[in-house]
């Protein structure tokens, strides 16, 4: 089975950066898509960035756009999401995922394996 390890959150002032790792084991799905949901207290979960890890197409959410960068390393099984330019609206859990099939939608359920979150906090 898929496991999921994240690091990196923290608290920043905005306009700072954080780097997000998602490390992964067991990931054996042909045509495999790893992503990052965020989640804000009084708000719904909302898809981040994702990656096909086959084709190494990247994409970004639009409220992301030109700020967050996701990347892999698939000799280090990891995943690493760049973000920079923070804003007070960032603040959130963020969660790494993943899905066996599939990798054009931004749609929580899909996602198979989750990581336990990790915190990310931006003051003004």
């Amino acid at each position: 089975q898929v496991q999921l390890v994240e690091s990196g959150g923290g608290s920043v002032q905005a306009g700072g950066s954080l780097r997000l790792s998602c490390v992964y084991s067991g990931y054996t799905g042909s045509s495999a898509c790893m992503a990052w949901f965020r989640q804000a207290p009084g708000k719904e979960r909302e898809g981040v960035a994702r990656i096909n890890t086959n084709n190494n197409v990247s994409v970004v959410a639009d409220s992301v756009k030109g700020r967050f960068t996701l990347s892999q390393d698939k000799d280090k099984s990891t995943v690493t999401l760049q973000m920079n330019s923070l804003k007070p609206e960032d603040t959130a859990m963020y969660y790494c995922a993943a899905r066996l099939y599939g990798c054009l939608e931004f749609i929580a359920q899909a996602y198979n394996n989750w990581g336990q979150g990790t915190q990310v906090t931006v003051s003004s």
